[in-house]
């Protein structure tokens, strides 16, 4: 793993609401019906196998490693005042969603190895501190990363705050597998919101540019719109200034029209050559 990479983990939101049901239905009218039946022409991200190459892909720029599930038990303070960066998606102790992770785990398996950190992960969200956690907790996490409940915690956050509201908003868009999974690497790194540096701004950006193809536009014009403003944001900060994600990842897709993300799918990140075979 390498961990340079991973300082270009999530810039979270500290606010995590998912995307408020205006932005959803934003630009959808009557011309909503043809995308949507495109949509369905091929599998989107709602598909079990699409769903996990997606995971693959997001891995391949955050962990350098196609294994997603190996993240699990993933736990290190990356030096990006967020506190620690954990889980398969880069939960952090700073910005609010590992205290609701530990805690829906704690709702799922009352008295589970977390718990008694519930409190210290409430004081110290909002800061990079360490304080109530430190190697006991870093420990106990990778203890925690064994027990299939506290990854289904992880699945059941990830889903709920980044995957389902991307996927959600992509459709309504009327974007195919690609363009859902676009949306989703944004939100992983940029976060849910509608400030101009999160995911809801990044789309409110490209959509000055470009229609979406709900709204009549075509879907490669405007998927390209959403990368050109995403790399403006990506720029802003140094820890996401490598743009390869979207340079050597997400255009290669886009390039080819492989809407569908249809494999044999070849893609660099950070230099480093990848392949989902089928």
């Amino acid at each position: 793993m390498h961990s340079q990479h991973r300082v270009g983990r999530i810039a979270l939101a500290v606010a995590l609401a998912v995307i408020p049901a205006s932005l959803a239905t934003a630009g959808v009218g009557h011309a909503a019906t043809p995308a949507a039946a495109a949509v369905k022409a091929g599998a989107g991200l709602e598909d079990a196998h699409k769903k996990d190459i997606a995971m693959q892909l997001v891995s391949s720029a955050e962990n350098s490693s196609l294994d997603w599930k190996a993240q699990y038990k993933y736990i290190e303070d990356i030096g990006d005042g967020r506190g620690y960066t954990a889980g398969i998606i880069g939960f952090c102790s700073g910005t609010g969603d590992m205290l609701d992770l530990v805690q829906h785990y704690t709702d799922l398996k009352p008295g589970n190895v977390l718990a008694k950190y519930l409190p210290a992960l409430k004081k110290v969200n909002g800061s990079d501190s360490h304080s109530g956690l430190g190697t006991p907790f870093t420990k106990d996490w990778a203890t925690a990363a064994k027990d299939t409940v506290f990854q289904q915690a992880q699945n059941d956050e990830r889903d709920r705050v980044y995957f389902t509201p991307a996927v959600n908003q992509a459709k309504a868009d009327g974007l195919r597998a690609l363009g859902q999974f676009i949306y989703y690497d944004a939100i992983v790194m940029h976060g849910p919101g509608n400030d101009s540096d999160s995911f809801g701004g990044i789309r409110a950006a490209a959509m000055k540019k470009a229609r979406t193809p709900a709204q009549g536009g075509d879907e490669a014009t405007y998927l390209n719109a959403y990368l050109d403003a995403r790399k403006i944001v990506m720029k802003k900060e140094e820890a996401h200034s490598d743009t390869s994600r979207v340079d050597t990842e997400q255009r290669v897709f886009l390039n080819a029209r492989n809407f569908d993300l249809n494999p044999p799918l070849k893609w660099k990140v950070y230099g480093d050559p990848y392949s989902i075979n089928s």
